[in-house]
């Protein structure tokens, strides 16, 4: 075990044994316990959970994520939209994870704002109910009046959450180092890595400045949008632990009975649902991440609001290209392309058998997409298609893989409205769009461009090269690394021949020059020989039978 991961570990002993212990409870570490060195092995307990027996291991996963609390309850709900990595079995359960986290005292609320802002508390808000509207595993919710008379939200971080989140993180760090030494098949979807992306993702939830920011460039592209609204943030209010929103009124879309008693158009807003998200996601390239029926409102003004902007995703210009790409193919039900499409999105093991990938992929268009698209049920298209990466250990990026779950739920939040409607329809004009742009003479000068600048860099670097490889051969340090296959075996056979010929030949001579001493006139020394050289030579031959006759070729 590494020193650092020693380190790790002293640092956190006692939360260390506890989750280690915990995830023996729920077998879910006996990986470690059977290979790893005597003092991680002391701080195991009797794994008698005999009752956790007959558990999935996803039911399981579950538990012990509920159980060992906030950071690996996050780190859950991150996998439940891996299912790439983890399975769908796995991603559906640990979707149903929720936080349930006791809210801050009134002396810790007081405590945190006040030491956010360097004031004191009644210098910042005229009323406040200490009472929270909901606290979740990172944060609480207040209702307060600014000293303005404004009616706001206020959300505060949970006092030493941020402590207690850096200390498991660190943890996660060990256990992914453990696991990617001593688990083969779970080293291939880079456990290390994973936590690195789940760190800044967690890091960045705990940093509400960037919330805020998140929901301020909303707010700028939705400016024109008369029909959609994001809440306004009172950045004087707020820093990295405290956010202060307007407090917005209306009704969550998943009360339908209020929504149907205010006489709202619920297929309209479904509809209207649906085109936002689809504008972010392929328009803005930025796109809110959680769209569950208790963060998308309806307003007195019957405007769709959208809350809670803590996970949200960015998409790079690559990826969008690609993802853009991968969805055309899609629209063209073109095996062949999505195939490769999917092979350019994703990160491929080493041995990737294509033609297995191209023969499913070619099953996935025939039963799922070459049918009347009114038949088409997006959940079932996309957990398909998540299986066959799965099941050929392709990784998709944690932005993609964001994406397709955020369009799974808007299928499902979009249907409570409306089960008539469909995403697949929605995505449709999109698809199309994108077609008609990579056609257009914009992109394909934009293209060529790219294209040419490109060339232009190998071109100024190619003088350079030739020069250090010039240098190289001038100064004798130039080397070709050649890659062969039992080439020190056919060495060692072909001296191992060239040595027994030799023997044999040698004492042939010795026989016919009668070199003394003699038996009945045969050269003792010289019969030695020949039959040493005649064994090396049968051994030889006896070796080569054994591995393969001579007309055989590797």
């Amino acid at each position: 075990m590494m020193l650092t991961t020693l380190k790790q570990f002293m640092n956190h002993s006692a939360r260390s044994r506890q989750i280690l212990t915990v995830l023996v409870k729920y077998g879910l570490a006996n990986w470690i316990k059977n290979t790893d060195p005597e003092f991680i092995k002391s701080v195991f307990v009797d794994d008698s959970g005999q009752q956790l027996a007959s558990l999935s291991l996803a039911i399981r996963l579950r538990l012990a994520f509920s159980e060992l609390g906030t950071a690996f309850i996050k780190l859950g709900q991150i996998l439940s939209t891996r299912a790439d990595l983890v399975g769908q079995e796995i991603a559906d359960e640990l979707a149903k994870l929720q936080a349930d986290t006791p809210a801050d005292t009134q002396a810790q609320v007081i405590s945190t704002i006040e030491a956010e802002f360097g004031q004191p508390f009644d210098a910042l808000f005229s009323e406040f109910d200490f009472i929270p509207l909901a606290s979740a595993s990172v944060g609480q919710v207040h209702r307060a009046v600014t000293l303005d008379g404004l009616d706001v939200v206020v959300k505060v971080q949970h006092s030493g959450i941020e402590r207690k989140i850096t200390a498991d993180v660190e943890i996660l760090k060990m256990l992914a180092t453990l696991v990617e030494q001593y688990h083969k098949d779970l080293k291939l979807y880079q456990p290390s890595k994973l936590i690195v992306e789940f760190t800044k993702s967690l890091m960045n939830e705990l940093d509400y400045v960037k919330e805020a920011r998140s929901m301020q460039r909303a707010s700028v592209y939705f400016a024109s949008n008369t029909q959609v609204h994001i809440p306004e943030v009172y950045r004087d209010l707020s820093g990295k632990h405290v956010l202060v929103m307007e407090r917005l009124k209306g009704t969550h879309i998943a009360d339908i009975e209020q929504l149907t008693a205010n006489n709202i158009d619920t297929q309209q807003i479904a509809e209207l649902g649906i085109k936002v998200y689809l504008d972010m996601i392929f328009d803005l390239g930025f796109f809110h991440a959680d769209p569950h029926p208790g963060n998308i409102w309806i307003l007195e003004s019957k405007q769709l609001g959208i809350l809670d902007w803590g996970m949200t995703a960015k998409l790079t210009q690559a990826i969008q290209l690609r993802f853009q790409h991968l969805l055309m193919a899609l629209a063209e039900k073109d095996a062949a392309e999505l195939t490769y499409q999917i092979i350019q999105l994703c990160q491929t093991p080493a041995h990737l058998d294509k033609t297995l990938l191209e023969q499913d992929v070619t099953d996935f268009v025939q039963d799922y997409l070459d049918i009347d698209i009114n038949e088409m049920v997006l959940v079932d298209v996309l957990n398909e298609f998540i299986r066959i990466i799965h099941h050929h250990k392709l990784l998709i990026p944690t932005e993609v893989s964001m994406l397709l779950r955020v369009l799974i739920m808007l299928e499902g939040t979009s249907k409570q409205l409306d089960n008539q409607i469909s995403v697949i329809d929605a995505i449709q004009p999109y698809a199309m769009k994108m077609k008609l742009a990579q056609l257009s003479p914009q992109q394909v000068f934009k293209q060529a461009v790219a294209s040419s600048t490109r060339w232009q860099r190998v071109v100024n670097q190619l003088p350079d090269q030739i020069e250090q490889v010039t240098d190289q051969i001038t100064n004798g340090q130039f080397d070709i690394n050649l890659n062969h296959r039992h080439l020190d075996s056919i060495i060692n056979r072909l001296v191992y021949g060239v040595l027994g010929g030799a023997v044999f030949v040698g004492g042939c001579m010795i026989l016919s020059s009668g070199v003394p001493p003699l038996y009945h006139g045969v050269s003792i020394i010289g019969l030695g020989i020949t039959g040493l050289g005649s064994f090396l030579v049968g051994r030889l031959l006896f070796a080569i039978n054994r591995s393969g006759n001579l007309s055989n070729k590797d």
